[in-house]
């Protein structure tokens, strides 16, 4: 193999990893449209001028393997959703991903189907909702060292709403009553609001961000 040949095959594998990283990332020349939208959804770093308070059953209730015409529309809207986290993960991408559930479980209690929260690192920048920082104030089952004793706090989780297709799968009845399934490919993606319930004073506190 010559030197040129070599030089060409390098520049090619380089230029298709580069492409195939720009795929993933949702840009660059022949991404399908979905996938851009999706990844321009995520990327959002200004809040919704307005919240609308949704639950569970809202998220459930949305179109599902619709076309963009349908989902962009509803994409441009900001909601809320109450509950509690009883999970989080840091994710490959830096979203620190949340599980909301509307009915808290306790140390030692099972999972419960839930809707998912993604704070972006446009979001979790240095000084704004760290994860040690979040990990402390939501006190969720799982996602630290170990379990907090007191169970997750209630909290009100607000931002965009967005259609991740790519997760968007129907639990069976049998999964909601016996595991922790993900509701819908609908989520709260990136949330730009956090809140959390203070019982002294019977109102929700933001928490700076």
């Amino acid at each position: 193999m010559t030197f040129r040949t070599l030089s060409a095959l390098v520049f090619s594998l380089g230029l298709l990893a580069t492409l195939g990283g720009l795929a993933a990332l949702g840009i660059g020349p022949g991404v399908p449209k979905d996938l851009h939208v999706l990844r321009k959804g995520k990327g959002r770093a200004t809040a919704p001028a307005t919240y609308a308070a949704w639950t569970a059953d809202s998220f459930v209730a949305l179109p599902h393997g619709s076309p963009l015409s349908v989902v962009e529309p509803l994409e441009r809207r900001g909601v809320s959703l109450e509950g509690w986290v009883q999970r989080t993960m840091l994710a490959g991408d830096g979203d620190l991903h949340l599980e909301i559930v509307t009915t808290p479980r306790r140390p030692g209690g099972p999972d419960t189907a839930y809707v998912t929260g993604e704070i972006t690192p446009k979001w979790r920048r240095p000084g704004r909702w760290t994860s040690e920082r979040l990990l402390a104030l939501f006190r969720p089952n799982d996602g630290d060292i170990t379990p907090w004793p007191d169970g997750p706090r209630r909290v009100r989780i607000s931002g965009w709403l967005l259609y991740d297709f790519q997760y968007d799968r129907a639990p069976s009845t049998w999964a909601i009553q016996n595991s922790a399934p993900r509701l819908t490919g609908w989520e709260i993606h990136p949330v730009t609001r956090i809140e959390v319930w203070d019982d002294m004073r019977g109102a929700w506190q933001a928490v700076p961000s």
